[in-house]
């Protein structure tokens, strides 16, 4: 372990960045070549994790969660409509919202991008029963504080 990743702030946020970069690296690989293989853009990819996620979404959540207007969050979902990937219905109280689901199509495209992730897996594999009780507390440590900041004025991410 390098010297600067220490039990410190600073030693602590070094590992984050030193784990993310490598984290983003692998994930961003195998999403571009997903992307590539099964003709979706990343963003379209992105939208189907973000939908099979949460369940439903409308545009104007889809817009907002990708860093897009409502107008290009509808073109992107348009693509994924025509390729039978999901599937708009009337909101059951306010029917001028549409509703976004996936469909089973929608499913096996998630499905078949995560069956690719095998460096997850590998990496899973490769840990001891005991190291992967410490990863997994750690983790959840880390998803309950994170969840906490988010949208906390003056917690945005450094550059």
């Amino acid at each position: 372990m390098s010297p600067k990743l220490t039990g410190s702030p600073e030693g602590l946020e070094a590992a984050f960045r030193e784990w993310t970069d490598l984290f983003m690296r692998r994930s961003m690989h195998g999403l571009v070549r997903s992307s590539k293989d099964l003709g979706l853009s990343v963003s379209q990819i992105m939208a189907l994790f973000q939908i099979y996620r949460r369940g439903t979404y409308d545009v104007s959540d889809i817009g907002g969660e990708l860093g897009v207007t409502s107008a290009a969050a509808s073109q992107l979902l348009e693509g994924l409509v025509q390729r039978d990937l999901i599937t708009r219905v009337e909101d059951a109280h306010d029917r001028r919202i549409r509703r976004i689901l996936l469909t089973e199509e929608g499913r096996r495209v998630l499905q078949k991008i995560r069956s690719r992730e095998r460096w997850t897996q590998g990496l899973a594999c490769a840990l001891t029963p005991a190291e992967q009780e410490r990863v997994i507390a750690a983790l959840r440590i880390l998803i309950e504080k994170a969840s906490q900041l988010e949208g906390t004025p003056g917690h945005s991410p450094r550059p």
